[in-house]
């Protein structure tokens, strides 16, 4: 069973030019390399008496170091590289270092493996295309370096080389590593991305619905303000409507004032059917919260059905709960998802004990597919649908992100979410029970979401702007 999130605008992010990596960030982890490289370089030949070609090897270092100064002077600190010019100096890297390694032994250099940092690099930083081309050009490039490298000696002629089947072991080694590294890293990086754009659509849908639950406060408290006035205003219009039947015209007046005070009257109650900020607002039965949520979605032609009711050890008397911002939202958006897809029914039941309140979403859908119960509650879930899937329901995308942010909304609540259907997929329709759809099972612990008893209704606060 798909969740509810609107489909994005324009293109994803990781799909346009990343503007992620700083040149500053690339310009230190080339520094390292330079220092790694050249101390290795003099280790070798001062205390290995390794007989290496020294100007080659400073030549392929100091490419590196013409690159930096280059980059350095030319463009400021806090210049953020584009998909393509990191892939260009991710590809100089792993060149110079093929180079290098070349000069300096090939697979017999046990430094080799330090290739695998760009491939690295670019599975967390660049899209799937260049990614693949990194790997395959870091593949290509120590393939290189093995049939071309040159060996290895000291300045007595002795050659250092290791058996074939270890140089050829020690290769098949590095091209797994860059094929494993970079699928690790992508996916990882991946799963990162995805998590924090999710969590900045879990905010905004917070924001969101905390304005609107201000925005609703002030309005009651408007409309309770102004009930006083207006009725004021009615009483005096229709005392002079009365004291003025010999003058028509201006008995006209008084009843089109009174009319219009009406009117004021009628639209502030459309617009808010509380008054101030009574503490009484902050929290309210476990039903009614229950029905505030599902309220947007009683008129779509199914059934809702609300039941609340006592469980071992609960009181006869219904608990009253805290009216949270994010626990309205989230329960809507649970509601919203069962509404979406019960041929005709759906069922919101609560119960409560002496420890835990408990929530019951159900429904008479399809229920969840299979093959992602247990990983409901991740964003971007589920592949992108069909156009039959989508003709069905298109205004969602089914990317996951929905049940997401009612899960984590809910889970800052202190409750915890099972996912669950209600019937084996594999039954045929006649032998499915009623609610053989979706379940969503929500649990709070009672000190987490039961309001203390508020008693009387308190000192009004007046609402800031």
């Amino acid at each position: 069973m798909p969740e509810p999130v609107s489909q994005p605008k324009g293109p994803h992010p990781r799909e346009t030019p990343s503007e992620w990596v700083r040149l500053r960030t690339l310009i230190f982890l080339r520094w390292t390399a330079i220092v790694g490289q050249l101390a290795a370089l003099l280790v070798a030949w001062q205390f290995y008496d390794i007989a290496l070609d020294l100007p080659l090897c400073l030549a392929a270092v100091g490419a590196s170091v013409a690159a930096n100064l280059v980059a350095i002077f030319l463009f400021p600190e806090n210049r953020r590289l584009s998909a393509t010019e990191t892939l260009a100096t991710l590809l100089f890297d792993t060149a110079q270092l093929a180079l290098l390694l070349a000069l300096t032994g090939g697979m017999n250099n046990p430094f080799a493996l330090l290739i695998l940092a760009p491939a690295t690099i670019a599975a967390t930083a660049l899209r799937t295309r260049s990614t693949v081309f990194v790997g395959a050009a870091t593949i290509v490039m120590v393939t290189l370096v093995a049939w071309l490298s040159t060996p290895l000696t000291t300045r007595d002629g002795t050659i250092i080389v290791v058996p074939p089947v270890f140089e050829f072991g020690y290769w098949l080694a590095i091209v797994i590593g860059v094929v494993f590294l970079g699928a690790y890293a992508r996916r990882v990086a991946s799963e990162i991305h995805s998590m924090s754009e999710a969590l900045m659509a879990t905010q905004m849908a917070l924001a969101r619905e905390q304005k609107l639950t201000d925005l609703g406060g002030v309005v009651a408290a408007a409309a309770h303000e102004l009930g006083t006035p207006l009725a004021t205003i009615k009483l005096v219009s229709a005392e002079l409507a009365d004291e003025l039947d010999d003058r028509p015209d201006l008995r006209e007046d008084a009843l089109l004032i009174r009319g219009q005070a009406d009117r004021c009257r009628d639209i502030l109650h459309s617009m808010g059917r509380a008054g101030k900020d009574d503490l009484h607002l902050r929290a309210a039965p476990l039903l009614a919260v229950l029905r505030e949520a599902a309220e947007p979605h009683l008129d779509r032609g199914k059934k809702l059905y609300f039941d609340a009711v006592p469980g071992p050890g609960g009181s006869d008397r219904q608990p009253t709960i805290y009216r949270f911002p994010e626990l309205i939202h989230a329960l809507r958006n649970l509601v919203q998802n069962a509404v979406d897809f019960a041929h005709s029914t759906v069922w919101i039941d609560a119960e409560w004990t002496g420890a835990e309140i408990i929530v019951r979403v159900s429904d008479d859908g399809r229920g969840y597919a299979p093959g992602v119960l247990g990983r409901i509650g991740d964003p971007f879930l589920s592949a992108r649908k069909t156009a039959s899937e989508r003709s069905q329901r298109p205004e969602y995308e089914g990317m996951g992100l929905g049940l997401f942010i009612a899960k984590t909304l809910l889970e800052r609540t202190g409750a915890s979410l099972t996912f669950a259907n209600g019937a084996d997929p594999f039954l045929r329709d006649d032998e499915c029970p009623a609610r053989s759809g979706a379940v969503v099972r929500v649990v709070w612990p009672v000190e987490r979401i039961v309001a203390d008893d508020l008693g009387a209704l308190g000192e009004n606060n007046p609402f800031s702007p």
